[in-house]
């Protein structure tokens, strides 16, 4: 027996490490019959007791006497970077810290995160800077070498596990790794180990090679986080591409994203940045002149901030190196970084700190380090020791906006502090992704490509060329995601006050499922979100950005093996993810693409959720007990049907045209018939719905009717209808489009009128001119409305305001499909709802003294509705048989 508690502890665990390793390459022999000198283990986490949270899929340690790493997945298709680290005793809390963030991250593309990283533990002084290289170049060959180790591979199609490894787990051949800190230039090294090796990626398991997309040549991550900027600034009534606007920053001008990121707008004025080295200051710079030379500085092979041309530096400011005692203020640099008068000499690190609480429009983060908190949280909980010195707290921020173009610029706490003060900012996971993006997009290019090239139609010389031809295209498919999510962020942060009920009952429901920890994503708890409710507010958009990332994780899981990615329809999903020269040259290898089927997926959820809306699905899911393949299944009909593509794309252009509130209201119009139409077809058809059929059936009708609407509606509908038009006319909406929006719901409608028509063999307009008498003659528009009124503060109400509105819509249906069968097609509108209310005459009367004591009443809650609906349901069975 073991009397100690400690020894009982160690040995228990001790016994748990050995049940959670799945595979080791201490059994392998090289081609001398020698083990080898790095050892890998691969771990499933979930069984080793007292890892912090959260717990990756697999782990993967390594271990020699020179070199020692780790590589976490939280999914078995997942990548991320690898991390040159110098932490040595806790390289784990940070790789484990940035694959945290990289999870959130990888909801744009198809795999989950993953990151790794490794330290030297024999390494040389770093001052010899060659020796330094040249023994972090041998330690990240041992590294990769050992995490192949333990690797399967593909051959011919088929799982090939690596020789002399136990396998206790299931095939798993996908490992893609990507440059990070310290790594920048190794991905064509690891990809010289993968091909030597015969490993199925080939020279797609680390992306950012020379045979690559060159992430700073593109500019890409810089450009997608200017697009939380523009969108952000729009919101202000601000467009940073045609107006001047002051910045200051993290970076220097050579590096690629502070360095792209100030060249892509010529009205940026520039008053401050800083890097390791020097502190740049500019109070009054003219934006096209430094722009020019910021351009001039950016081409250089290597620059820092001493290269800019001092000549062109407004009155007050100056370049000072950052190891210097002290700096004497001017008062021009006093008043642009909004100094007291007072302060006349402060030190570098106090300038630092200065700059980041300027009152300028954009704060611009393109560096490496923490730079913001909570006021809540420690610098030692920061665990950035470098920039304590000159950390600032989320409340304190004084700029306007703020853009993540660099990892981990800020804690969660600060952000959500920032956005609580009023200062605009998403995550650095929204604003930086298009650097994963592009990766992604390389990788499964390559993917493809190389089919052709094993079956000898197509050279290696070739393949690249073809890489290099379709750079601009993979930026602009990238850009797009980039462009979507920050569009449904600001719908998300419009709604929130209102929506913020249904968000913490999402929040229950993901972490009831054990797909979400509040604690850990600092997602506020029931008390907090009942506080907020209190106060009117919802949650920020930091906040949302989190929400809706989990989102899309728990849809995408498990998304992959359903039989929906099968279907034909999805086909078009695939093809589109792709450049178009490639849906032509390639679309018969697509069908077998390895990762054809994630790929689907992923799609597909980032398209419903970013034109859907967060809560889209969930609620979909909650009043219909719908699964998620046959929700996407409505989606897409929907979205179809009522050709909602291409009005959004009509609403997009809008940008910059009307204010953001105009435009956040008519997208939330469209959202609004989906839900509806949605709800329709989940409840309607009771089944799995056809895509390809329900779009045929529905869509050249709904086309052919959708402009007539407006002329069938009548009296208050009709009014409501033209007001919300001029409304919109009024703010700039062209008049077509916001003639449309007046009677979105009203295209709803379509749906019951083309059932009926096909049912009775009827012309569709007819139907649909009585459809609309009958709905203005019996005050349904009134009701529809008070049903929308109604609260959803949990989930009964909300099952009781959803079914209440899908009841109301059937008797409507109902009703017109009674005096449609009883009356002939020939004779008026009006005709036909006499007579027809003539033959039941008492039900009638009874119908509309009920409705005209309710709409008398002024009370509008869940009885009188329901009270309401009976008497139209009665009326409606009138006459049936």
């Amino acid at each position: 027996a073991v009397a100690s508690l400690d020894h009982d502890r160690i040995m228990r665990a001790s016994i748990a490490l050995v049940s959670a390793t799945l595979r080791t390459n201490v059994y392998q022999l090289d081609a001398d019959g020698n083990y080898p000198q790095v050892m890998a283990f691969k771990l499933d986490p979930s069984m080793v007791p007292d890892l912090p949270l959260p717990l990756p899929k697999f782990e993967i340690w390594v271990f020699s006497p020179r070199v020692e790493g780790v590589h976490l997945r939280f999914a078995s298709v997942a990548r991320g970077g690898l991390r040159w680290s110098d932490r040595q005793e806790d390289f784990r809390t940070e790789i484990l810290g940035l694959v945290k963030a990289q999870m959130v991250k990888n909801t744009v593309i198809v795999p989950s995160g993953a990151k790794g990283g490794f330290v030297l533990k024999r390494g040389p002084e770093p001052s010899d800077r060659d020796a330094w290289l040249a023994e972090g170049i041998a330690c990240y060959q041992m590294f990769i070498g050992a995490l192949l180790d333990v690797t399967d591979n593909l051959v011919n199609a088929k799982v090939v596990p690596p020789q002399r490894v136990v396998r206790h787990d299931v095939d798993d051949p996908y490992l893609v790794v990507a440059a990070d800190k310290g790594t920048a230039t190794f991905s064509d090294i690891a990809n010289k180990i993968s091909v030597d090796r015969g490993f199925w990626m080939g020279d797609a398991f680390a992306s950012g090679g020379s045979v690559g997309y060159d992430h700073k040549a593109m500019g890409i991550t810089a450009k997608g986080a200017w697009e939380s900027v523009k969108r952000h600034f729009l919101e202000l009534g601000v467009n940073t591409q045609t107006q001047d606007f002051t910045v200051v920053g993290v970076g220097d001008m050579s590096g690629d994203v502070f360095g792209n990121g100030m060249l892509l707008s010529e009205h940026i004025r520039l008053i401050a940045a800083f890097d390791h080295r020097h502190i740049f200051i500019d109070p009054n710079p003219e934006a096209s002149k430094s722009f020019v030379e910021r351009h001039r500085m950016f081409s250089l092979p290597r620059s820092s901030w001493e290269d800019y041309n001092v000549k062109l530096i407004s009155k007050g400011g100056g370049i000072y190196p950052r190891s210097v005692k002290s700096i004497d203020l001017t008062p021009e640099a006093k008043s642009a970084l909004g100094i007291d008068p007072e302060v006349t000499s402060v030190t570098p690190n106090e300038l630092l700190t200065m700059i980041l609480l300027a009152p300028v429009d954009l704060l611009w983060n393109g560096g490496i380090g923490t730079y913001i908190k909570a006021t809540s949280e420690t610098h030692a909980q920061v665990g950035d020791k470098a920039n304590d010195a000159i950390r600032i707290n989320g409340s304190d921020i004084r700029a306007r906006v703020v853009g993540e173009g660099g990892n981990l610029g800020a804690t969660q706490l600060g952000r959500i502090e920032a956005a609580h003060a009023g200062v605009k900012l998403n995550t650095d996971a929204i604003d930086n992704s298009a650097g994963v993006d592009t990766s992604d997009h390389e990788v499964n290019i390559k993917i493809l490509i190389d089919q052709a090239v094993s079956a000898g139609s197509l050279s290696v010389e070739d393949r690249n060329k073809q890489l290099a031809v379709m750079t601009d295209e993979v930026g602009e498919l990238v850009l797009r995601d980039n462009y979507e999510q920050n569009l449904i962020l600001e719908q998300a942060r419009f709604q929130a006050p209102v929506m913020l009920r249904v968000h913490k009952r999402l929040m229950q429901s993901l972490e009831s499922n054990g797909h979400l920890n509040r604690a850990i994503e600092y997602l506020p708890t029931d008390s907090q979100l009942d506080a907020l409710h209190a106060q009117g507010q919802g949650i920020t958009s930091p906040e949302l950005s989190v929400l809706m990332a989990y989102v899309k994780i728990d849809l995408t899981r498990d998304r992959a093996s359903d039989e929906i990615v099968n279907e034909p329809w999805c086909q078009e999903i695939l093809n589109k993810y792709f450049p178009s020269d490639l849906r032509v040259k390639y679309a018969d290898l697509m069908a077998s693409h390895p990762l054809r089927k994630e790929i689907i997926s992923t799609v597909m959820v980032n398209d419903m959720v970013n034109r859907g809306g967060i809560t889209y699905a969930w609620r979909a899911a909650e009043e219909s007990g719908a699964g998620t393949s046959e929700i996407l299944r409505a989606f897409v009909v929907s979205r179809d049907v009522f050709g909602l593509n291409q009005l959004w794309s009509d609403l997009e252009n809008l940008d910059g045209k009307v204010s953001t509130d105009c435009q956040t209201e008519l997208f939330l119009e469209s959202r609004r018939l989906l839900d509806r139409a949605t709800r329709w077809f989940l409840q309607s058809r009771g089944g799995r719905l056809n895509v390809e059929e329900e779009i045929a059936k529905f869509a050249p009708t709904v086309a052919k009717l959708t402009n007539s609407i407006p002329g069938l509606l009548r009296g208050i509908e009709r009014e409501r209808a033209d007001g919300i038009a001029k409304k919109y006319q009024a703010q700039g909406v062209p008049a077509e489009l916001a003639i449309r929006t007046g009677s979105f719901l009203d295209e709803f409608s379509l749906l019951d009128v083309i059932e009926i028509a096909n049912r009775q063999n009827s012309s569709p307009e007819v139907v649909a001119e009585l459809y609309f008498a009958l709905s203005e003659r019996y005050d349904i528009d009134r009701m529809l409305f008070h049903i929308s009124a109604l609260a959803r503060d949990d989930r009964w109400t909300a099952y009781a305001r959803s079914a209440l509105r899908s009841d109301l819509y059937v008797a409507l249906a109902a009703l017109t499909s009674r005096v449609a069968q009883a009356t002939k097609d020939s004779d008026s509108i009006d005709v036909r709802i006499s007579q027809w209310e003539a033959k039941f005459a008492e039900g009638v009367a009874r119908t509309r003294a009920t409705l005209n004591e309710i709409a008398h009443s002024e009370q509008n809650d869940l009885a009188t509705l329901s009270v309401a609906l009976r008497a139209i349901r009665t009326l409606a069975g009138q006459g049936a048989s």
